[in-house]
């Protein structure tokens, strides 16, 4: 099977996508915000894009499958370490410094987390293996930290237009949403596989 099929291309882009993020967050440009923007919302889009390539051209790989979860956890946590480092700009929450880090330490938290449960699954057989397969929680966990950071990213210097304004409002919650629904999908998996830590 290729190993570089166009999915997995798109997924390397996205790893290759992250040091330019960082460097448009530090540009000191106007433009700063729009770039680091438009560039994680690009990522995300690529994100959904890889997986349905993937299946209609019948080119999944397994390289594909373990650069894919990999890729998206290296930007969601870039995205949040580089929000931690300064206090909500606009919203409701203006000016809160907690907010962001306590999400962050939650997200990245359950990642690690998740990993170790994973390796460990995997050394206790087929069953424990499948109680920590991905489901529906995952994607829903995905798509609402997506979210919760275009709509950060978007207003990081303040929200000037309406739309700003209907974003800065929206992040906070939607990252609350999302650090639940992060916290929440480990405790199912937790649970999946309690009867194997028995």
């Amino acid at each position: 099977m290729q190993l570089l099929t166009i999915p997995t291309m798109l997924t390397l882009a996205r790893v290759a996508a992250i040091p330019a993020l960082i460097a448009a967050w530090f540009w000191q440009d106007p433009a700063s915000s729009a770039w680091v923007t438009g560039l994680f919302l690009v990522a995300s889009l690529t994100d959904w894009l890889d997986g349905y390539l993937a299946r209609k051209m019948n080119a999944s790989s397994a390289f594909g499958a373990f650069l894919d979860p990999v890729a998206d956890k290296l930007m969601v946590a870039t995205v949040l370490v580089l929000l931690s480092t300064q206090p909500l700009a606009a919203g409701p929450l203006a000016g809160n410094a907690w907010v962001m880090p306590v999400a962050t330490l939650i997200i990245i938290g359950r990642e690690i987390t998740m990993s170790a449960l994973r390796e460990w699954a995997a050394s206790m057989g087929p069953a424990a293996k499948a109680a920590v397969a991905v489901n529906a929680w995952g994607k829903w966990k995905t798509a609402s930290q997506m979210a919760a950071l275009t709509c950060l990213l978007f207003t990081r210097d303040g929200a000037s237009s309406q739309l700003a304004v209907a974003a800065a409002a929206a992040g906070p919650p939607l990252l609350g949403i999302a650090a639940y629904l992060t916290a929440h999908s480990l405790a199912i998996y937790l649970a999946g596989l309690w009867k194997f830590m028995k």
